[in-house]
């Protein structure tokens, strides 16, 4: 390993080499949870297999942060190295069912999309193509989607109405299908790709240790090196840094261990600096998902994204207001106090809107007593409205009066947060004045529990 600058100086460059590399490996750990390791509780199918979960997640599902619960999810693991894939989607029905797939690729950004929003309700047969490909007859396509690394994640989303409606999702994510491009236009063998020596993941704990880099090294070299990226990379190198690159935290002296582990702890400060701002209204969580162009190469606000949820949709697909604080400034706590949203009317989406709730120490949905997780779109019709054609939402441990079950939001009895989704949101609600009802502290904990 190959480290040609000072202690000093390599600190600030691992600041900077981790808030742009440890979203990688983020993914990484999704990665290998959902297609490598066999044995892991949250495997779905091996690469370029899609894998249809037909429920909503829950508690038991730990392998992503601040899950969706609205819609059951399909996954595919692509490798673009050796020809592209087709993915194939029958028309939706009802013809206004949401759905899509969110194209990611490995440094987290949303390259394309798949759906109701960006291709239409009518089906069709998509391209997917990597950095290698070097085009063809597209003719046969209904849209292209082309990603700038060889390995990518797609996460499809299908709307379920209500919990009958499980049946009729079942049935369309059945005609969701992946077929390399050879086997479409019909040849019986595929070309294959070199075998991957796949790293164990470090995990979130050696995720905020300069181990991570070697993580990173390696995701790096199925990443060819964007034109804009250049001199970052050649930068990033003076600390071993960069695609393939062996990286061992045994071959750091102790100065520069303590430099790797410094350069970490300031890229941590940046993302508390920002998580305040966050919490203070100042900056829209929408900002952290995207495209490379939409995020024009703001590696903190990736970073970002990738801490407080992980494939957040880009903003034209959803938003993602974060009830990270109370209107007093103060973290939410269900073990001392309740509190309400009260939403003078229906949030501006064009398919669907929620509120889910999340513990905040693991990230995860919260237990409960109802099993709900969320109120949404679907439950509109059995929420308590006030006079005036509001909604209050409770969200706090005890269960409120039975008259309000409808409308709660069970919480854990400790720190928690709340984020509201709106799918295919009005641009008033991205780009206009809207802005999320205010979360209210309503009065002491009950020692009831939930």
């Amino acid at each position: 390993m190959s480290i040609t600058v000072s202690p000093a100086e390599a600190r600030v460059i691992v600041k900077d080499a981790y808030l742009y590399g440890w979203p990688l490996s983020e993914n990484y750990n999704t990665i290998f949870a959902y297609s490598i390791d066999l044995g892991n509780p949250n495997y779905k199918a091996p690469i370029n297999q899609i894998f249809n979960d037909p429920k909503v997640f829950t508690p038991a599902d730990t392998a992503i942060v601040t899950p969706n619960s609205d819609t059951p999810y399909s996954f595919i693991t692509v490798d673009l190295r050796a020809e592209p894939l087709v993915i194939s989607v029958p028309a939706m029905v009802p013809e206004n069912r949401y759905f899509s797939f969110q194209c990611i690729d490995l440094y987290t950004f949303n390259f394309s999309y798949i759906g109701t929003r960006a291709t239409g309700n009518g089906g069709g047969n998509f391209l997917l193509a990597g950095p290698s490909w070097e085009g063809g007859d597209r003719s046969r396509f209904d849209g292209i989607c082309y990603c700038e690394s060889d390995l990518a994640l797609l996460i499809g989303r299908t709307q379920l109405f209500e919990p009958d409606d499980i049946d009729a999702v079942k049935a369309i994510q059945s005609q969701y299908k992946v077929q390399t491009l050879s086997q479409f236009l019909g040849s019986s063998e595929s070309p294959k790709p070199p075998d991957i020596s796949w790293p164990t993941p470090v995990g979130a704990d050696g995720g905020k240790t300069p181990a991570v880099f070697g993580i990173i090294n390696f995701m790096l070299q199925f990443c060819p090196v964007n034109p804009t990226e250049v001199g970052l990379m050649e930068r990033f190198s003076r600390i071993g840094v960069g695609p393939g690159l062996p990286f061992n935290t045994k071959d750091l002296s102790p100065e520069m261990l303590a430099a790797f582990e410094g350069g970490i702890a300031d890229a941590w400060a940046e993302f508390e600096a920002l998580n305040k701002k966050i919490a203070a209204g100042e900056v829209k969580s929408s900002d952290f998902f995207g495209s490379r162009e939409y995020l024009n190469n703001n590696y903190l606000y990736r970073f970002t994204g990738a801490k407080v949820g992980i494939y957040g949709n880009s903003k034209q697909e959803a938003i993602y207001p974060f009830y990270s604080a109370d209107s007093d400034d103060q973290i939410p706590d269900g073990a001392t106090s309740r509190y309400t949203i009260t939403l003078p009317e229906l949030p501006p989406a064009k398919a669907f809107w929620s509120i889910t709730m999340y513990d905040a120490k693991t990230q995860l949905l919260v237990e409960n007593s109802l099993g709900r997780y969320l109120v949404n779109t679907s439950m509109e019709d059995k929420f308590v409205y006030g006079d005036d054609g509001s909604l209050t939402i409770y969200l706090q441990n005890a269960q409120p009066p039975e008259a309000l079950i409808p409308n709660w939001l069970p919480a854990p009895a400790a720190p928690f947060y709340a984020v509201m989704r709106l799918y295919v949101p009005e641009t008033e609600a991205y780009e206009g004045d809207w802005s999320p009802a205010p979360m209210v502290r309503a009065g002491d904990a009950s020692v009831e529990k939930a």
